[in-house]
């Protein structure tokens, strides 16, 4: 198997205007193998990017958690996503597959749903509109890139990558607050 060459993001940004104007597998199947997990970080970095300036609303704090769930929330639900797909369902597709591939519509749907957020009242509506353009995308995704082509394997894969991200998301959650508590308090108690 070779190597695919790196992909500048004006060609990902392409691909992803191909995905989400034609969504189907067979559109999928098309791109999955132009790039890898490195191209795909790197473009997840943009729409973290965009997050974290979004997020300079609250703070520097606020714009560091904005990039790091983004980042992280994106390895951890590709990685469940072909960890639960190749173990329990018996798909056949690589890493490097899943993670352009969800990258391809994960990167455009996140910045609008970020910039649209911005808008009082458009926020929670855009939100679960976005959510659910994310599950029928991943839903085709995860048959591609996994070639996962029944449809209860395929959408018992992405509940299970949807609720170990949750977990996981949880724990870092309350994580950052438990520090962000003991913080104030260490400082309260200097006073």
């Amino acid at each position: 198997m070779t190597v695919p060459q790196r992909v500048p993001v004006s060609a990902m940004f392409a691909y992803s205007m191909e995905v989400l104007g034609k969504p189907s597998v067979a559109t999928f199947e098309r791109y999955e193998r132009h790039g890898t997990a490195r191209e795909a970080f790197s473009y997840v970095a943009i729409a973290a990017a965009v997050s974290a300036l979004i997020g300079l609303v609250g703070g520097l704090g606020g714009a560091i958690v904005a990039f790091l769930t983004t980042m992280l929330g994106f390895l951890v639900f590709t990685y469940a996503v072909y960890f639960a797909g190749k173990t329990f369902f018996g798909g056949t597709g690589t890493y490097d597959e899943v993670a352009f591939t969800f990258s391809l519509f994960y990167v455009p749907l996140s910045v609008i749903g970020a910039l649209l957020g911005l808008i009082p009242l458009l926020g929670l509506l855009t939100g679960l509109i976005i959510l659910v353009a994310q599950i029928y995308y991943g839903y085709l995704a995860v048959q591609s890139s996994m070639n996962i082509r029944d449809s209860g394997p395929a959408i018992i894969t992405l509940v299970i990558a949807g609720a170990v991200n949750f977990v996981l998301a949880m724990i870092i959650g309350g994580i950052f607050a438990a520090i962000l508590i003991g913080g104030a308090m260490m400082s309260g108690a200097g006073r």
